[in-house]
């Protein structure tokens, strides 16, 4: 029925092996919602252990959903143990893995490469497969950055499920500046950089 602003924030903590990411959306006063991730740093990158996702909506009851990751398997939400993939990862850890790979192997974000991703949500685990598209330039707060669009090639959400499309910039340390979630051809949000990333001292991680 119309454009809603809102905002959102992205927190990387870490401290030694271990770390934490924060995804944070609010849509005006209609939603909120707050994606997190705990686990280990290893050679391949970030190793989940824990995901929660909190949603709160207007006039509707908080919503909590949690994903744990064991050695061999990943329990969602709803208790079902199924296996674990190699590298699979959450919602909230799969952007700063995918900026940790690019930054190992900077040759995959070129046009024409083909990156997967594992990934496990809430209620499923699927494989993601996504194309890296031409260079493109975009007007940011850091300035103009050349980035490569990923965008995946399921274009058409299954229900209850959402695409996304990402575009990353090697001259921001191969940060994501732009972030495309779609729900279908009429619901999406535009998740645009507003500043440059800030960066603090480290912190000692508290695990919950």
């Amino acid at each position: 029925r119309g454009p809603v602003h809102g905002s959102a924030q992205v927190e990387w903590l870490r401290s030694g092996s271990r770390y934490q990411v924060h995804l944070d959306v609010t849509i005006g006063p209609l939603l909120s919602r707050r994606m997190s991730s705990e686990g280990a740093l290893g050679e391949d990158g970030l190793r989940p252990e824990r995901y929660e996702e909190v949603t709160r909506t207007l006039m509707r009851e908080t919503r909590r959903q949690t994903v744990r990751f064991e050695p061999d398997h990943i329990v969602l939400a709803q208790g079902q143990a199924v296996p674990r993939p190699v590298q699979v990862q959450d919602t909230a850890s799969q952007f700063v893995q995918l900026t940790w790979l690019f930054t190992t192997r900077a040759d995959l974000l070129r046009a024409g490469q083909v990156v997967e991703v594992p990934l496990a949500l809430p209620r499923r685990v699927d494989r993601w497969i996504y194309d890296i598209q031409a260079e493109e330039t975009l007007d940011t707060p850091a300035g103009r950055l050349a980035t490569f669009h990923m965008k995946p090639r399921r274009s058409v959400p299954r229900p209850g499920e959402l695409v996304l499309e990402s575009w990353f910039a090697p001259g921001l340390q191969y940060l994501p500046v732009r972030i495309m979630i779609r729900q279908d051809e009429e619901t999406w949000i535009d998740l645009n950089l507003s500043k440059a990333p800030e960066q603090a001292a480290p912190e000692p991680i508290r695990s919950r």
